[in-house]
């Protein structure tokens, strides 16, 4: 599977993040804009699990952006809640789905959080 978006969702499918809370539940639908169309790809999400499916169903909340975007944040090179502010991703629905994405992608290659920075005790430099 060459293409990142496709090995993304599919690898969402079988193995969905630790990060995602087994408490998280609703339904998800991107629209990816691309030189053949928009594609489609539906998520549902409960009890810690992910079921991805290529349908245009009704979702909680719907997330647009580009295929070339998309594909950055599935190899891990972008993160969403930047994105989303920066308007590369627009979202119409349910907030807490917004926040969710940084859930869902991975993080950035190298990238270490700040309370490891600051030595685990949350002090500042």
């Amino acid at each position: 599977m060459s293409d990142p978006i496709e090995a993304y969702f599919a690898q969402l499918a079988r193995r969905p993040p630790e990060r995602l809370h087994r408490r998280t539940a609703g339904t998800v639908r991107f629209e990816l804009d691309g030189p053949d169309g928009v594609d489609v790809w539906h998520l549902t999400i409960a009890d810690g699990r992910v079921t991805v499916c290529r349908e245009r169903r009704d979702a909680d909340t719907v997330f647009r952006t580009d295929r070339d975007f998309f594909a950055r944040m599935a190899r891990g090179e972008a993160k969403p809640l930047p994105a989303w502010l920066r308007n590369d991703i627009t979202a119409e629905g349910r907030f807490r789905f917004v926040i969710l994405l940084e859930r869902l992608f991975p993080a950035p290659a190298g990238g270490r959080h700040p309370r490891a920075v600051a030595g685990g005790r949350g002090e500042r430099g």
